[in-house]
């Protein structure tokens, strides 16, 4: 009998000292360190850049020019198209080939030159809106109507302080044919 009451002592020592390392249910714990801005938002060059290609209305035969608008998001900029190095990524728009439009030639607006924090020299940018002009001709035989010329746009977005993975986005441009 002084066996098991020797146990009935031990197992209520215990269970007494378990309950103990028990925090309370009323009891606060210091919340999560938050966590650091760039791990809440990653940004991807695309999320910061909208694009919006206007319709053009072209004769079969004939030439016109169809405009590519670029909308940089406040507080960030992308590129130039040349940029400032070689090792940087140019805005720069490219299109699939079609047999009945095709691309003379690509011009990309006036660079505004500024100094950031991540690069020695100024660089060469677009900031806010950026119009690129496209110059097309349409084949002569192509049938009257409605036709998309397929490209993408290629952009690599910064902040004051970093720059961010380049990015893709596909346009449509859309080019009645007369």
């Amino acid at each position: 009998m002084k066996k098991i009451e020797g146990l009935s002592v031990i197992g209520l020592l215990l269970i007494v000292l378990s309950s103990c390392s028990k925090s309370e249910p009323n009891q606060t714990t210091a919340p999560p360190a938050a966590p650091s801005p760039s791990a809440v938002r990653r940004i991807a060059s695309i999320d910061v850049v909208k694009v919006s290609p206007e319709e053009v209305t072209i004769s079969a035969g004939g030439s016109g020019v169809a405009s590519v608008r670029v909308a940089i998001d406040k507080g960030y900029h992308v590129n130039a198209n040349p940029p400032t190095f070689p090792y940087l990524k140019p805005t720069e728009l490219i299109f699939k080939a079609t047999p009945s439009i095709s691309i003379s030639s690509v011009k990309y607006p006036g660079a505004t030159t500024r100094k950031f924090q991540f690069a020695e020299k100024p660089l060469a940018v677009y900031e806010g809106e950026a119009i690129i002009k496209v110059d097309l001709k349409v084949n002569k035989g192509t049938p009257q109507g409605k036709q998309n010329l397929s490209g993408t746009l290629r952009v690599q977005a910064c902040d004051e302080e970093v720059c961010y993975a380049p990015g893709e986005r596909e346009i449509v441009i859309p080019v009645n044919i007369k």
